[in-house]
């Protein structure tokens, strides 16, 4: 691992292939570790919701290297093991009333965003024009962050992802920490009708754990709906009969936003998500060590042909229902809700305003960003 991503629009191969053998199959991770790979369907479900796995090794100091959870055990500390009381602190700030308010802020900003795309000659690049800008726009007016700091706090979850230069994550980790944690003083003393000044209003939470979650929500809430947002759109244009059913019913929004999430972001890394074995096990008949680290590959099952028939081609009206995009159960994204209006709306208003939107270049000519856990497009180069 990982698997080579002949095309930036489809399934690794190497994935693909894997999965037509099994469920589960012993690899080698991009870190020299020895892995279990998760890639049906009903095991990945079932296993994201399974106590037998959990977030942290039994044995921290013999747990196989895994930079997604070094990541995350940088910016939660102890709240990164402790997956009840972190659950516990974010699902308030993401109830359905709350983000029913968000709502207005997000479709005037988007609206704002295609203004200036209209004012420019095109091609364009939608990345740069809407999605490297329209979640952290959201993050800002959500979280309580000044809208001027947006750009300094967008760099700094990049570098806090970076692959391939260690120095550069913690780098993008200090700043990231240094910035959340002047923030979170600033809501102690000035709170305001804002996320972190609720959270920070939490009975017994701590400064840490504030700062923590803050830099959680920052980098979690932007880098992953930037890649999002590409991968949407592009995976509509690449195929124009799609984009055309879109234009002439918007009603097909909510179903295309859930088929494209369905279809995954382009991640070249394309290992799934990390969990260590709490105990001894089988997964569908292999045996499984305490201790063994185990990648649930989320993108493969959702892949899976005995789930989603024709799994790789982009139908607006399939029943995503078994969709594993936001993981499932206890570990299901809280965020999932934000991310959908965002999508939601900015397809909306595309379809709206930009009707005859194509891709600029040929869909296998998209690039994929390697220098970052989270992937997504270099580009997505578009024309009307």
């Amino acid at each position: 691992m990982p698997f080579e991503q002949t095309h930036v629009l489809r399934l690794a191969p190497g994935l693909r292939a894997l999965q037509s053998r099994g469920a589960v199959h012993r690899v080698r991770t991009a870190e020299g570790e020895e892995a279990w790979l998760v890639t049906g369907h009903a095991w990945v479900k079932r296993l994201l919701d399974d106590d037998r796995l959990g977030r942290s090794h039994p044995d921290p100091e013999a747990a196989a290297k895994d930079r997604g959870s070094a990541l995350l055990a940088g910016l939660l500390g102890g709240l990164a093991t402790d997956h009840a009381r972190l659950r516990a602190l974010l699902e308030p700030h993401f109830s359905p009333e709350r983000m029913r308010a968000l709502r207005p802020y997000v479709e005037q900003a988007t609206g704002q965003l295609l203004d200036r795309m209209a004012g420019q000659r095109p091609p364009v690049d939608l990345r740069q024009a809407v999605a490297l800008s329209l979640p952290i726009q959201v993050m800002c007016e959500w979280l309580g962050v000044p809208q001027e700091d947006k750009d300094r706090f967008g760099g700094w979850t990049q570098d806090a992802a970076s692959v391939g230069d260690p120095a550069r994550a913690r780098q993008g980790l200090a700043e990231l920490f240094g910035y959340c944690g002047q923030l979170v003083a600033d809501k102690r003393k000035n709170p305001g009708d804002d996320a972190i000044s609720r959270i920070c209003a939490t009975e017994g939470v701590t400064d840490n754990e504030v700062l923590g979650v803050t830099a959680l929500l920052l980098f979690g809430g932007y880098e992953t709906t930037v890649a999002r947002i590409g991968t949407c759109v592009s995976l509509l244009l690449a195929d124009p009969g799609q984009w055309r059913a879109l234009v002439h019913d918007p009603g097909l929004v909510p179903g295309a936003v859930e088929e494209t999430l369905r279809r995954s972001m382009p991640n070249p890394h394309n290992g799934g998500m990390p969990r260590y074995a709490l105990t001894d096990f089988e997964i569908d008949g292999t045996a499984i060590r305490t201790g063994d680290f185990v990648l649930l590959n989320t993108i493969a099952a959702n892949h899976d042909e005995t789930v989603f028939a024709d799994s790789g081609r982009v139908d607006l009206t399939r029943d995503t229902t078994d969709s594993l995009a936001f993981g499932h159960g206890a570990y299901s994204c809280v965020g999932a809700t934000l991310a959908r209006i965002q999508l939601q709306v900015v397809l909306t208003q595309l379809v709206a305003r930009f009707p005859a939107l194509r891709l600029a270049v040929g869909a296998e000519e998209l690039e994929l960003r390697h220098n970052t856990l989270i992937g997504g497009l270099i580009q997505l180069p578009v024309t009307w």
